[in-house]
Order: structure tokens, then sequence, then C-alpha cells
């Protein structure tokens, strides 16, 4: 039976087979973009400074879960996650499953000054230059849905595009196939706590996880954090950063909740 990301994923590898689109002149328009600012860098400052940083993440809706906040306005939303101390955004511009768009990715990104990361299904080189045309500082790449090669070739072109690349992987076997592309100057990884068959959250996967992690990648660990004990827990297991979606963009007081995910990081991290 088909998972959720087997079918989201056969409905993006659809689009990109019917995208007729020259990559040439989509390159060109990538390149004359304005630069990024600096998405792993300021997750690493913040985490550098002694507090877990929280990539507030912009989500009308969920597979799972169905409609989070339909009608969000992204530039509002953005604002508010901005003002409750937000290191970076994520903004989902998959528009079938989760109703985002590139436009929310735009105005959100209009409408602070922190980073922010195009969270989709990227698997095409066509799928980078859009992220990087629209304005986004980093994509994401997800290990199951990508091959060895092609996770190569998309974190490679990120980083030729100064985009940096959230590197996400689900279980030990998948984050062990991605170290080898570290070489590549990627220095994002984010574990999801959330399985890819049920959709349902484990909350230990990241505690897990985050020992296999080399030192000098910054850590993320995403899905199922919904409290400050939850950050804190994280922020023990050695991880920099938390991305949180849900419980942020339904939250009567997104700023209030962005605010007390920001935990200390007690110790030496990686």
């Amino acid at each position: 039976m088909a998972t959720y990301l087997d079918r989201i994923l056969a409905a993006h590898r659809a689009t990109a087979a019917a995208d007729r689109r020259d990559l040439g002149r989509l390159r060109d328009a990538a390149l004359a973009a304005p630069p990024a600012r600096g998405f792993a860098a300021t997750v690493a400052a913040t985490s550098g400074a002694g507090e877990l940083a929280v990539i507030a993440e912009i989500k009308r809706r969920s597979p799972s879960r169905g409609d989070l906040s339909i009608a969000l306005d992204p530039a509002v939303v953005a604002s508010a996650y901005a003002s409750g101390g937000a290191a970076c955004l994520s903004v989902l511009t998959d528009a079938e499953f989760f109703g985002g768009s590139a436009s929310d990715l735009a105005a959100a990104r209009a409408a602070v000054d922190i980073p922010v990361l195009r969270k989709d299904f990227t698997v095409v080189p066509a799928d980078i230059y859009d992220a990087r045309i629209m304005g986004a500082d980093a994509v994401l790449l997800i290990a199951a849905a990508l091959a060895d090669d092609e996770l190569s070739v998309l974190s490679a072109l990120a980083a030729e595009l100064g985009l940096d690349a959230l590197i996400e992987v689900h279980d030990e076997v998948s984050l062990a196939r991605v170290l080898p592309v570290l070489t590549t100057g990627v220095t994002l990884i984010g574990v999801n706590q959330r399985d890819l068959v049920t959709f349902e959250v484990d909350s230990a996967r990241a505690e897990r996880l985050a020992a296999m992690i080399p030192a000098g990648v910054v850590a993320v660990a995403e899905s199922g954090i919904h409290h400050r004990d939850d950050a804190a827990r994280l922020a023990a297991a050695g991880y920099h950063a938390v991305l949180v979606g849900e419980s942020l963009v339904t939250a009567g007081d997104p700023a209030g909740a962005v605010e007390a995910l920001r935990v200390p990081l007690a110790g030496a991290h990686r």
C-alpha cells in the first residue's frame, strides 16, 4: 500500500517529468537572484550564543492532520514568529498536499529579515533553481526521497547557487547513507521524528540518532515538538535547532509559542 510519502513523491516526479522549461534560463535567473541570507550560519550563530535555535514553520495543512490554518497570512505569521525570536523560517510551498505556494514563501521572506527554508519535495535541479528564484535561503533534501546520486547532485547544486541544504533523515540507515554527502559542504542534518509510513511521531527517534551526527554539523530536530520540555530534551541530546510547525501555526499566540521554545543550551555542543 502506498504511503503518504509515496503518493507525494509520485506527484512531484510526474510534475517534474512534464516540466518543459529551459534549465539554462532557470539557472540564469537563479544566479541573478539577490544573495541568500545564510540559513545555516544563522542557526549556528544562535546555538553558538548558547540558545536553541527555533526554525518556525508556516504550514496551512498536512496530509495526516488536514487543515491547520488554511487562511493564514504568511506575512503576518512570519512577523509574529520573528518577534518571538525565531532564528529562521520554514515555509511549505507544496500546493496539492500542504496548501502552500511560492507566493507564501515570497510574502513571508519580504516581511522579515531572517532566513527562509523552502520546505518542499525537491527531486530535480529545476526545484533548486525555483527555490533560489522565489527567494529561499535554504532547501530541503529528504534522504528517503532521493537516490544517492540525486542527493549528491542536488546538494552540490544548492551550494553552487548559495543555498544551504537541510538534509533530512528518518532513521539510522538513512543517516548513514547521507554522511558521505557531507564532503560536499552540507552543514545541516535534520532528524524527522515522524514515521514515513504511518506519519506517527516517535519522540525518541531524534535522541537515538543524535550520537551519530558528526561534530561540526548543525543538527536540527523536526516534528513532534510542542512544548518547552520537548525543546529542552532535544537541546540536552545535542541538537542546535528545532523545526516546529503544527504547534506554532495553531497557537493563539505564535510569538509567545516561539519564545517558549528558545531554551538555553547547557554545556558544549558539537
